[in-house]
């Protein structure tokens, strides 16, 4: 077969067969490059649209819930409506021991604060945090580090500060790392800056100090904020949430039927919609791009028809001569199989061309829509080898139509 493949008389018959009517070839090829185009670019922007979705969300972890306490909603056992809910450290206690399915509890409190460096200020939204927020909401550090451990246990007044902080409190390009600020006429260090994301998922916050800091230089004892849990990856985070509203109301006194009074915000419900919509789209994308190509091969497949119908002579001399029907089916399937494979040729070059107009114009910025859009050297491979079995296939049907008229008869036909 190989030899066959690299013999020059089976090209040269190929051309010539293409070549008698090249607005025939050219529009049989229509369909099979339109088909790849639409797959590649299609799967390019749905990749590129995946790429905006991770860039967003970053190392965020993403099996996470937000709970926060209101104001309750209904009377019990003996309390007001209107009563407010405060969160504390003994409840994430709890909900770690607790709840199943349960990997991280992580307690935060935050305050807008009246921060000034030199004559400058601004009021910034200021958390008490653990440094294991930097793994579960992982901060794009530009310089310096995140609060660790040390700094909890020593109470350290050290800060770390968002890119936008800085803009307002210190002059352009000047140092930042070892440099203070004054949180509520308290001196506090910075020792890093990170960058803020477009995309928050729970409350924002414009600078971090440790959260026993917070807490003694506040005053606020056990009192906390909000929780951020997070789930391991086997459980459903709407059943964690839901577990953890019923031990909070349970320890809190709050009615089971209160839907007031804690509220929630749920971002591995939230990911998932759009996590699904990004699966969808990539089958949807690859059930089009396939349907569009089986029409298109079909068509080649008719055409050929045609051809053999037209070449019924020359195929009735070309067996009176000896050759074989295996001979005459080969030559007319690596016909087909070509006009498949230089079709998707095309394709796959305008398919790039399109991804790299879509990344030139709608890929630029830090909100761009569409982020990197390409498809991998696997996909384009995988849909080479479709087209190869496609045109293998449809080639036999005219390549049994061409044997199937004994030699003889051929020749006689006008």
């Amino acid at each position: 077969m190989l030899k066959f493949l690299l013999d020059r008389d089976t090209w040269q018959e190929v051309f010539d067969s293409l070549s008698k009517n090249k607005l025939r070839s050219i529009l049989t090829m229509v369909g099979v490059w339109w088909g790849i185009l639409l797959l590649i670019g299609l799967l390019g922007s749905a990749r590129g649209i995946e790429n905006a979705f991770n860039r967003l969300f970053g190392d965020f972890a993403t099996n996470s819930v937000f709970v926060w306490g209101q104001s309750t909603g209904m009377p019990f056992k003996g309390f007001q409506e209107g009563r407010r809910v405060n969160l504390s450290l003994s409840d994430a206690k709890k909900i770690e021991e607790n709840v199943e399915g349960v990997e991280f509890v992580l307690p935060r409190i935050q305050q807008t604060k009246m921060i000034k460096r030199n004559f400058l200020s601004g009021s910034f939204r200021t958390a008490g945090d653990y440094p294991l927020l930097d793994d579960l909401q992982k901060k794009k550090l530009i310089h310096g580090r995140f609060i660790n451990q040390n700094d909890i246990d020593n109470h350290r007044k050290v800060a770390v500060i968002s890119d936008g902080t800085y803009e307002q409190l210190f002059e352009k390009d000047e140092e930042v790392i070892g440099k203070y600020i004054v949180i509520d006429d308290i001196n506090f260090k910075v020792i890093g800056m990170f960058e803020r994301g477009n995309l928050n998922l729970g409350p924002s916050t414009d600078v971090h100090i440790p959260f026993s800091t917070f807490r003694q230089v506040y005053n606020t004892g056990d009192r906390i904020g909000w929780l951020m849990i997070t789930g391991e990856l086997d459980y459903d985070i709407v059943q964690i949430e839901e577990d953890t509203k019923l031990l909070l109301k349970n320890l809190n006194d709050i009615h089971p039927k209160d839907t007031r009074a804690l509220a929630s915000a749920n971002a591995g419900k939230e990911i998932g919609k759009v996590t699904g919509f990004l699966k969808g789209m990539q089958f949807l994308t690859w059930f089009v791009g396939i349907a569009t190509l089986i029409a298109g091969v079909f068509a080649i497949g008719n055409i050929l028809l045609i051809t053999v119908k037209e070449r019924t002579k020359e195929i009735g001399l070309r067996r009176a001569l000896g050759a074989t029907p295996f001979e005459i089916k080969r030559q007319i399937v690596v016909e087909a199989v070509f006009l498949t494979l230089l079709a998707g040729l095309f394709g796959v070059i305008s398919g790039g061309w399109i991804l790299i107009a879509l990344d030139h114009f709608f890929g630029q910025g830090e909100d761009a829509a569409i982020v990197n859009a390409s498809v991998s050297i696997g996909v384009v491979f995988l849909a080479m080898i479709i087209l190869i079995i496609l045109g293998t296939l449809i080639g036999l049907i005219p390549a049994f139509k061409a044997t199937s008229v004994k030699p003889i008869e051929a020749l006689r036909e006008e």
